[in-house]
């Protein structure tokens, strides 16, 4: 019998598929080992909160339902065409202005008569008035829970008359965390000129979560620039510091040292080629969550959401998180000051939306959404409230 040697490689090639087939799906079961998905107490409790009445209403798709104005000509030349959202959120002429920017007499807070109801809602995009019965001014400010004094601390963009905090100069997004080691408050911020081209980042002390904070010095983060950023707490209580560097088209990521006053030599680009500003991280059943912005100014873009299983990468987009009323802005482009704050429910649950970017399939963590809604409550259980 005479062999056909040409048979051989038909055979070769399935043994070889089937072989990259097999490796792939042991990655996969490898990867949902280490994700470790057995039924431990807390996953009981996010799967209690999850079929929590209220919480299925924060799932509720609701859209902002914008009636757009008839077509006019916005000079003697231009054809008359309808117009867009984002046209119309720009322009400060807009007849539907008032959607986007309600004025004081929707306000809310606790100097305005809503019955108590009102002080445990959100009113998204309404003005948000502090106890004085003035406009909270907090923009591109950050959150601090301190265990100490088990309060919540909202930091705000501020001024001063020297240096770098000079009142020409720009003091934005100012992040604080507390280091239990050296018992002190740390704050990192974005520091920059009038021209945007200074593009550092600066570090503040404080004993106090009120402060005062002392400033301490201004530098270029691993010799690059910094514009939006942001720093995050671990569990282990190490921190790191994500900023958007190299003229906002990638976005890199560092550990601080141990006492939080400066960014180890260690350094990891992500996005790279994106152009994502405004970074914001959390953690949640140990995947890491980012939501960053497009670089678009002032102008409105689409939100993304980002997740990794180290903070230091590799990274994935997850998609779009934003679920109803996508289309409805806050920052005031012509009055900064009189920008709105979007409080809404996020919730992590159910499949990403895109496929992972560095191998075959989707990954297995889970989605964020941000639900749009006119106006929300926490859901609480048990006379408490469930954050």
């Amino acid at each position: 019998m005479v062999k056909n040697k040409h048979n051989k490689k038909p055979t070769t090639l399935l043994r070889l598929v089937s072989t990259l087939v097999g490796c792939v799906f042991m990655i996969h079961l490898i990867m949902l080992y280490r994700r470790n998905y057995s039924v431990d107490t807390l996953e009981v409790s996010s799967q209690l909160l999850i079929h929590h009445p209220i919480v299925r209403e924060l799932e509720r798709v609701e859209e902002a339902n914008i009636h757009m104005p008839p077509p006019r000509k916005r000079s003697p030349r231009a054809i008359k065409r309808p117009t867009t959202l984002v046209e119309e959120f720009l322009d400060e002429n807009s007849q539907i202005r008032h959607l986007f920017f309600p004025d004081m007499k929707s306000s809310y807070g606790p100097t305005k008569d809503g019955g108590n109801d009102t002080l445990h809602r959100f009113f998204p995009g309404k003005i948000w008035l502090e106890t004085e019965g003035n406009p909270i001014q907090a923009h591109g400010g950050g959150m601090l829970y301190d265990e100490k004094s088990k309060s919540y601390y909202w930091y705000a963009e501020e001024t001063d008359e020297t240096h770098d905090l000079h009142k020409l100069n720009v003091l934005e997004r100012p992040k604080v965390i507390y280091n239990s080691d050296t018992g002190k408050y740390v704050m990192w911020m974005h520091v920059d000129d009038a021209n945007y081209t200074k593009a550092s980042v600066g570090v503040a002390i404080s004993d106090t979560p009120t402060g005062p904070f002392d400033y301490l010095y201004s530098k270029s983060p691993h010799g690059f620039d910094s514009r939006d950023m942001t720093v995050f707490k671990d569990d282990d209580n190490s921190a790191y510091l994500v900023y958007s560097s190299e003229d906002n088209s990638v976005v890199h990521i560092g550990p601080l040292t141990e006492d939080y006053l400066d960014v180890e030599p260690v350094m990891k680009r992500i996005m790279v080629g994106q152009h994502r500003e405004a970074p914001a991280v959390f953690k949640h059943q140990n995947t890491y969550y980012m939501i960053t912005s497009g670089c678009t100014g002032w102008a409105p873009n689409e939100a993304l959401a980002h997740a990794a299983e180290s903070i230091m990468g590799p990274w994935e987009t997850l998609g779009n998180p934003c679920v109803g009323g996508n289309n409805v802005f806050r920052w005031n482009p012509a009055d900064l000051r009189d920008s709105r704050y979007l409080w809404l429910p996020l919730i992590v649950g159910g499949p990403a939306d895109r496929p992972l970017e560095s191998s075959f399939g989707f990954p297995m963590w889970s989605r964020v959404s941000v639900y749009w809604h006119r106006q929300w409550r926490l859901p609480s259980r048990g006379g408490k409230e469930i954050a």
